[in-house]
């Protein structure tokens, strides 16, 4: 009796071991499984943001702008449906970062070169100042910390790529993340307009008002529209400029890290949650950076990337839009759009006198 049962346990314990592997391999399909109908419905949304660029006079505002405007018009009027969220949170994070890691084949060293000492002087000194100006006169306005950091970081930096790589280590709220977006779309569009009146006015020369413009306007897209319009050379330099702005990206989003985890230590959070966050996804940023300085991609497949990474931000907005509440936006009242009004005008007149002492 004793060897009987010694003799049926091994066997009984295999089969148990094997259903439970069977119900593993199920429960990893289905999970798979979930993700599709959200990373849909973020794709369908991307894809009709871009389709509405072809229409006249939206033509200048960025894919990603679209999107976001577009998941929180289809989440506040229809719903996101719940079998949808886990594919809107992968996009979200995982296509997030992805894309973030693709932009890095938008830079090269030599591009950063061509700027030159006193140009890179120019966008250091008002990324910094621009940021710790937003962030101290957040304080003074009440505004909530993390949404005045991540006004700062589009206003400083790239806009909307700016706000959602930074919200990885502040980890504020969407409706936060999406005011910043608001702030940053609207005051980088008024830029857009303005800019292209005021190079005659400013006695600024091409040069000059390209660097202007890559060094103090939000979006990528948004320099490019306003630096053309005063010539190739001011759009070329512009664009650059404001590429090598972007790079800054990496540097701020490994400080915030750790100023979140000094915060966390002050106050009295384990260990754990006091450890600054390990942002992989920006050293693949600069890793990138690297790569696309030393080999030669062709031009095609450059476009390409760049279409690839503008769609996958793109996705990543439209989820952020997706789970927007627009009430929630209403409570955070005006006194945050002040201070993205205030921080555009601050990095605008601090970049211009800048410009003007270098020139």
């Amino acid at each position: 009796m004793i060897g009987s049962t010694s003799t049926l346990h091994p066997r009984h314990a295999v089969g148990e071991g094997g259903s439970r592997a069977q119900a593993d391999i199920a429960d990893h399909a289905a999970r798979k499984a979930a993700i599709w109908p959200g990373l849909l419905l973020t794709a369908l949304i991307a894809a009709a943001s871009f389709a509405l660029r072809q229409v006249p006079g939206v033509g200048n505002f960025s894919p990603m702008i679209l999107a976001i405007i577009i998941g929180i018009a289809f989440h506040n009027l229809i719903g996101t449906p719940t079998r949808a969220r886990p594919g809107v949170t992968i996009a979200l994070r995982k296509l997030l970062r992805l894309a973030i890691i693709l932009l890095g084949l938008q830079l090269t060293a030599a591009q950063v070169v061509q700027v030159g000492v006193d140009g890179i002087a120019v966008i250091v000194l008002t990324l910094v100042a621009t940021f710790l100006f937003t962030t101290a006169l957040g304080r003074l306005l009440g505004v909530e910390r993390k949404l005045a950091e991540l006004i700062a970081a589009g206003t400083s930096i790239c806009g909307a790529s700016a706000v959602i790589a930074v919200n990885t280590v502040t980890n504020a709220h969407d409706e936060d993340v999406a005011y910043a977006v608001a702030c940053v779309t609207v005051f980088g569009s008024v830029a857009m307009f303005a800019y292209p009146l005021l190079p005659g006015l400013l006695h600024l020369a091409p040069h000059a008002y390209g660097l202007w413009s890559g060094a103090s306007i939000h979006e990528i897209a948004q320099v490019v529209a306003a630096a053309f319009q005063d010539g190739q050379q001011a759009g070329e330099f512009g664009t650059i400029a404001k590429l090598s702005r972007v790079m800054m990206l990496a540097p701020v989003v490994i400080a915030l890290g750790y100023a979140t985890a000094r915060r966390a230590r002050h106050a009295g959070h384990g260990v754990s949650q006091a450890r600054p966050p390990m942002p992989w996804f920006v050293l693949g940023f600069v890793g990138m950076v690297g790569v696309n300085s030393i080999v030669s991609v062709p031009a095609e497949t450059k476009s390409l990337i760049v279409l690839a990474t503008t769609f996958l931000l793109s996705m990543a907005l439209a989820a952020m839009g997706l789970e927007t509440d627009i009430r929630k936006l209403k409570a955070k009242g005006l006194r945050p759009l002040l201070l993205g009004l205030v921080a555009f005008l601050f990095i605008a007149t601090f970049s211009l006198a800048l410009v003007k002492l270098m020139a």
